[in-house]
């Protein structure tokens, strides 16, 4: 199937590992042109040599930028567009989770997971809106969890601001329609991330790795009775930025193996 995503510039916000890279390798094999962002040097410069096997040197940009940075989510997107001369699709893709009870959770965490969750969207919305507009429309996909609809104690700073971020992302869809900018959002249980695997190795590091995760889908009573894969998150965010999507927004497609509950 052609999913239409030739040439098209997306722009994924922490796209250097886990669903974010992943999605940045399949719009490369889709022909498409990427650029990526994290706040960490290193894993940059590794995600960018990583790409390289998917894409060429033309078709890929990637910067060191925190995404909780107005200034540094401004400069990226803005040399985004410098770079390849415009931009189609965003991908807010950074995100970390905070495990803890109310009174666990400092001050500190709660302020981290609004920053994350609601002013890094807001700022990248914010200053890929123009752009999207030169194109003539576009698309934005916003990486959200089955814990927006679904609250767990032992998460709760993470659980309230991914049901903010729900909220956000069915608005915009609304406000941006005249922008013909399509706004969904993709809605995650548990996938096998860079994230899961420092908490297996935390742990238990002397557990086999498909034992870890059977018995992990086992212990979170998951229908489909496994854990999620990367591309299989990508999969789905690529049909939301494809012209497949063209009548899809403020729309939510649970990634889940149908482990929400939640109508």
């Amino acid at each position: 199937m052609d999913l239409g995503l030739k040439d098209k510039v997306a722009v994924i916000m922490g796209g250097t590992s886990g669903v974010g890279l992943k999605t940045a390798e399949m719009f490369l094999q889709e022909g498409a042109k990427v650029a990526v962002c994290g706040r960490n040097h290193e894993r940059k410069e590794r995600a960018y040599d990583h790409l390289l096997q998917f894409g060429s040197i033309d078709s890929i940009y990637a910067a060191t930028c925190d995404v909780t940075s107005k200034e540094d989510v401004n400069e990226f997107i803005n040399g985004t567009a410098a770079h390849f001369g415009g931009i189609d699709i965003l991908v807010n893709a950074a995100g970390q989770s905070v495990m803890g009870y109310f009174f666990d959770v400092t001050d500190e965490q709660w302020e981290q997971q609004i920053q994350l969750k609601y002013f890094a969207i807001i700022y990248a919305v914010k200053a890929v809106h123009p752009y999207l507009v030169e194109r003539g429309g576009g698309r934005i996909i916003n990486i959200n969890a089955t814990l927006a609809k679904e609250p767990e104690r032992h998460m709760i700073a993470t659980a309230a601001t991914r049901a903010g971020l729900l909220n956000l992302s069915k608005t915009l869809s609304q406000e941006l329609a005249a922008d013909n900018i399509l706004v969904n959002s993709v809605s995650l249980g548990l996938i096998r991330t860079d994230q899961w695997e420092r908490r297996r190795l935390k742990n238990a590091p002397e557990m086999n790795v498909d034992d870890y995760y059977a018995d992990l889908a086992k212990k979170r009573n998951i229908p489909l009775g496994r854990v999620g894969e990367a591309e299989e998150v990508a999969s789905v965010i690529l049909f939301l930025a494809s012209e497949k999507a063209s009548y899809v927004s403020g729309s939510t497609i649970e990634t889940a193996g149908a482990l929400g509950k939640a109508l």
